[in-house]
C-alpha cells in the first residue's frame, strides 16, 4: 500500500471549497440520509465516460438516484456463475433491496466503448481481441448489436446505431434476470432506455412498442 498517495491537490482544494460554501446549505439533507438511509426511486445504468452527466440533467438531489456506471452502459445477460459480477450485483441490490421503481439505461453519443467494439469486430483493434483484455471481453456483450446494424455503411451512422443497440441489448438482458422479470410482470418495476447527444444534450427515449427512439 506504500504506492497509494493522498488526493491530488486540485481535488483536495475543490473539496474544501465545496465543504465551505455548498455543504452548509445541505447539511440537513446529508444528516437525514446518513440516519434514515437511502430510498431512491430509480436506478440509472450509465457509461463511465467522464462527459456523461446523470444527476444534474434530471435535477436530482443526493440520495434520489442509484447510479451504476460501466464501459458503454452495458448489462450482461443473467449468469449466476459464482464469479464477480459488478453490474449484476448492482441490479440485484437495486431491485431486491432498494426496491427501485424504474431502471434507466442511459447511452450517449461518441461512446468510446461502442467505437472500440466496432473496431474490434472489424479486426482493427487486436489488443481488444486478446483473452486478457477486460475491456474487450466486456464489449463482447455488444457483439450482437454489430450484426443488427450490418447494413449501415456510413461510419457516423453505424456509431450512433450501435450506441442505441447497446441500450436495447442491455434492456433485453435485464429481462433475463428472474427478479427483474418478476418485478416488471407484477408492475413493481419499469425499464427505460435513453440516448443523449453530448454536444446538444438532446434526449431520446426508447419506444418499446415499435423498437425505435423518439426525441424526449
Amino acid at each position: 500500500m506504500h504506492r497509494v498517495k493522498s488526493l491530488p491537490d486540485y481535488l483536495l482544494e475543490r473539496y474544501k471549497r465545496w465543504k465551505t460554501h455548498e455543504f452548509p446549505s445541505n447539511r440537513d439533507l446529508f444528516r437525514k440520509l446518513a440516519i434514515e438511509g437511502q430510498n431512491p426511486q430509480a436506478m440509472v445504468i450509465a457509461c463511465c465516460d467522464s462527459r456523461v452527466a446523470v444527476g444534474p440533467v434530471f435535477g436530482q438531489q443526493v440520495g434520489e438516484l442509484f447510479v451504476h456506471r460501466n464501459i458503454a452502459n452495458l448489462v450482461p445477460p443473467y449468469a449466476p456463475d459464482g464469479h464477480h459480477q459488478g453490474t449484476a450485483a448492482a441490479v440485484e441490490f437495486a431491485v431486491r433491496f432498494l426496491k427501485v421503481r424504474h431502471i434507466i439505461v442511459k447511452g450517449h453519443s461518441q461512446c468510446g466503448g461502442v467505437r472500440g467494439c466496432l473496431q474490434m469486430c472489424a479486426g482493427e483493434a487486436a489488443e481488444l481481441d486478446q483473452i486478457d483484455s477486460f475491456v474487450g471481453r466486456w464489449l463482447d456483450i455488444l457483439r450482437p448489436g454489430v450484426t443488427r446494424i450490418a447494413d449501415i455503411t456510413d461510419a457516423a451512422h453505424r456509431q450512433t446505431a450501435l450506441e442505441k443497440e447497446g441500450i436495447l441489448i442491455s434492456l433485453e438482458n435485464l429481462m433475463s434476470y428472474p427478479f427483474v422479470a418478476e418485478a416488471v410482470d407484477e408492475g413493481r418495476l419499469t425499464l427505460h432506455g435513453l440516448w443523449t447527444d453530448l454536444a446538444e444534450m438532446d434526449l431520446e427515449t426508447f419506444d418499446g412498442e415499435v423498437r425505435h427512439f423518439v426525441r424526449g
